[in-house]
């Protein structure tokens, strides 16, 4: 499968999943709003979505999917099962463990999720009973992520990148069918993410069984290469998921300030996530396996011309979708969000997060296509010691921007800790000789900026006839949002066109080739 078709699969059902969790999002805007259970919720949720996050899309795919390629080339698929139900079987007994111990240990471990917290009985507590409830979505998920990797190596993209959908499908279930026999909406949700690591983890023992991964389990063993495993995922975990652990160290920071920060964030992250999901984990995930067969298999020249054009690629679709959502922040934020318990002053809060977010959107998907080139090679140390770094300088640009921007300083310190990690990746995969960046990608960066300029500036223009439809009926504001993106994004395309920022005929030519292989196969 070629990395272009791969990208646009993931891709696909990546938007139809972001699409869902925006009308989740909306459901419970309209519910909650910004208030105590909105936070309390908003916390309780993002620590298994950021061990899914960093699973699925980081530390363990980047330790696992190389390790299991080399098994596969060499030694055949049946050995490669065999190391697949060998690591399976000691992450059942591990992260059982793990969720139990979690459960008992909440109220302490909450002062650090939300240390903020502690000073508002009624969140803490609420915060600490529905993490209960969410958190064994961990031990699910986890295992959904090994079966995933397994199906990513065998060129099976689709089912894995469908599994955010039965998420955001029960997340609505449970808030709209469970809510009316519970406490708050809150534990509706929380109930709902804990069904759905369950039906997850079903679909995917139906789909690989289905490609003859056999999932009986052998006893737990730790043989050298389950150690090995094991040993490279706590850095993986750092090296792949410092724009996560940044996200964390964000509510963290924010439950300190007044009720309400830690669900402007969050909704501004969840506006931010669609383009990061959709372009930046597609493009992630279908390029570590390929690399790791080309690497493998000696092909240096085609892993240089796939890790040149995905990083075209992520500009070409990350830098106009960041000067859109600065632009159009405010109005985006109210079509979608304002209304119920969703006030005019949360849009406004919101949005300058979202702003600050965007800033680094392109830094975010960037790094998802440059930690391939180090894990491919089964070095996670380096975007560890990478990593550290721009981890402490977001907890001390956070710190120190929270006294003068409030909230929004802890996105904007995000950002910056992402771009500097961009900058440092960069320089490294180049002096280790792991990558060499071609005429033709600085051309079209170059290009691809100019182009996304200008569509900023239609958008702004835009914005000045529609300015009092956003600020009527739901009917009329969807009807702006959605002719002021459909203008921008025409113009962005008419304009990459004119001065060469994107050829329609590669993009044909790709489809070509697909359709040409699609049919050998």
């Amino acid at each position: 499968m070629l990395l272009f078709k791969a990208i646009f699969t993931i891709g696909g059902y990546t938007f139809v999943s972001r699409i869902l969790g925006f009308l989740r999002d909306i459901l419970i805007a309209i519910f909650m709003g910004a208030g105590p259970v909105a936070d309390a919720f908003f916390v309780a949720f993002k620590l298994p979505n950021f061990f899914r996050r960093l699973f699925a899309e980081g530390a363990f795919s980047a330790a696992f999917v190389p390790m299991f390629s080399r098994r596969l080339l060499v030694d055949g698929q049946a050995a490669a099962f065999k190391f697949a139900t060998s690591v399976l079987s000691i992450l059942v007994v591990t992260l059982f463990l793990l969720v139990a111990l979690v459960q008992v240990a909440m109220p302490i471990l909450m002062l650090g999720f939300a240390p903020g917290f502690s000073n508002d009985p009624i969140r803490f507590s609420l915060a600490i009973e529905l993490t209960r409830i969410t958190f064994p979505y961990l031990l699910f998920i986890s295992l959904v992520s090994l079966l995933g990797a397994v199906l990513n190596s065998l060129n099976r993209f689709a089912a894995a990148a469908a599994t955010p959908i039965i998420l955001n499908v029960c997340l609505i279930v449970g808030l709209l069918a469970a809510t009316p026999y519970l406490q708050t909406p809150g534990h509706g949700l929380a109930w709902g993410v804990a069904f759905a690591g369950v039906m997850q983890f079903l679909w995917l023992i139906f789909i690989c069984r289905r490609e003859g991964f056999d999932l009986r389990l052998p006893r737990p063993r730790l043989n050298t290469e389950v150690k090995n495993l094991l040993g490279r995922i706590a850095p993986g975990a750092l090296g792949a998921g410092v724009v996560q652990l940044n996200l964390l160290i964000d509510i963290a920071i924010a439950s300190t300030l007044p009720t309400g920060a830690v669900s402007f964030l969050y909704y501004a992250d969840r506006l931010n996530q669609l383009p990061l999901g959709v372009i930046g984990i597609a493009i992630g995930t279908a390029l570590l396996p390929l690399l790791s067969r080309q690497l493998r298999n000696g092909d240096y020249s085609a892993a240089r011309e796939a890790m040149n054009r995905a990083v075209e690629i992520a500009l070409l679709f990350s830098i106009p979708a960041a000067v859109a959502l600065i632009v159009i922040a405010e109005p985006t934020i109210k079509t979608l969000f304002e209304y119920g318990a969703f006030d005019a002053a949360t849009t406004r809060e919101t949005s300058l997060a979202l702003i600050c977010y965007a800033i680094g959107l392109p830094a975010y998907i960037i790094i998802k296509v440059l930690a391939p080139s180090f894990f491919a090679r089964e070095d996670t140390s380096t975007p560890v010691k990478i990593g550290i770094l721009c981890i402490s300088i977001n907890i001390i640009l956070s710190l120190t921007l929270i006294n003068i921007i409030g909230h929004a300083g802890i996105a904007l310190a995000t950002a910056i800790s992402a771009w500097i990690n961009v900058l440092f990746l960069a320089i490294v995969v180049k002096y280790k000789r792991y990558h060499r960046f071609d005429i033709r990608l600085g051309t079209r960066a170059l290009k691809i900026c100019f182009a996304s300029a200008a569509m900023g500036g239609v958008l702004w223009l835009m914005r000045i006839p529609f300015e009092t439809h956003f600020s009527v009926l739901l009917g009329d504001r969807i009807f702006a949002l959605i002719t002021v993106i459909f203008v921008g994004t025409l113009s962005y395309i008419i304009f990459s066109l004119v001065i060469g920022a994107a050829s329609l005929k590669e993009v044909k030519a790709a489809f070509y080739k697909q359709s040409q292989l699609d049919r050998h196969q």
